[in-house]
């Protein structure tokens, strides 16, 4: 028979419970990247224009109307 004493029992649940945190955590830290490369991956996505779609761009053009004088435009 193996019979195990008591501190070899403690010293087994110990190792077991690290070895439990450890995959716990490793669990955590990959559905964590996951979900950031995702969020990362839909913000690019959606920031990006579809393509064979027209892009359109308001401009205001600002003319001065005081100034140099020597301009060729007359306002």
């Amino acid at each position: 028979m193996n019979a195990l004493s008591p501190v070899q029992r403690n010293e087994r649940r110990r190792q077991r419970r690290r070895h439990e945190f450890v995959r716990w955590s490793v669990r955590i830290l990959v559905v964590a990247l996951v979900f950031a490369i995702g969020v990362a991956l839909g913000q690019a996505i959606q920031d990006n224009p579809r393509s064979g779609q027209t892009v359109t761009y308001n401009r205001t053009l600002h003319i001065p109307t005081s100034g140099n004088q020597g301009s060729t435009i007359t306002p």
